[in-house]
Parts: C-alpha cells; sequence; structure tokens
C-alpha cells in the first residue's frame, strides 16, 4: 500500500471517516453474491461444456452478442472466450470439410 495514504490516514482529525457508497443503492451488492454454475459463470461453464458438445459455443456466443453481461459483468470474459472458441471451431470445421472434398 502507499506510504503516502497509509500517513494520510494516521493524520486524519478525529478518524472520522464517512461511507461512499449509498447504502440505499444495491447495484454495489451484485457482486456479493456467487456466480452460477458452481461459482465460475455460464461463460466459463459453457466454455468448459463446449469440448463435448461444441453447440453451447454458439449458444454462448449468442449471449454474448445479446448482451447478457450486462446482468452481471463478470460473465464478459467467458463469454467472449466462447465466441473465440465458437469461430476457431468453425473454422477448423471448413477447413476439415474443404480438405476431405477437395
Amino acid at each position: 500500500m502507499d506510504q503516502n495514504l497509509l500517513q494520510d490516514a494516521k493524520e486524519h482529525p478525529g478518524n472520522n471517516y464517512m461511507l461512499l457508497k449509498d447504502v440505499e443503492d444495491n447495484r454495489l451488492g451484485i457482486f456479493d453474491r456467487p456466480l452460477p454454475c458452481f461459482g465460475c459463470g455460464i461463460g466459463w461453464f459453457f466454455l468448459l461444456l463446449g469440448f463435448v458438445f461444441p453447440f453451447m459455443w454458439y449458444y454462448a456466443t449468442v449471449l454474448y452478442f445479446g448482451n447478457y453481461y450486462h446482468k452481471d459483468p463478470r460473465e464478459r470474459a467467458g463469454l467472449a472466450a466462447n465466441a473465440i472458441a465458437a469461430l476457431i471451431f468453425t473454422v477448423a470445421v471448413l477447413v476439415a470439410v474443404a480438405v476431405v472434398l477437395l
């Protein structure tokens, strides 16, 4: 931690601190609850499940482009990983089909 911040805290008169967040604003409490699907979030869960059922990557990609992560921003990285996995899988299938047919 920065030494200046520690020094400022020690020199604060009377150690009177005020609460920065609004008690009635409940948006910050969204991160208090765990993510669904065993705590890893649906994005990462679908990424792992996609190795068995690749169509789950496409479903999560639809969720990503449908802005599902606005409900919980912690889901954004997992859903984006699914979009990348779906793209790689699609390219691999197209290359495999091209090699077999040509």
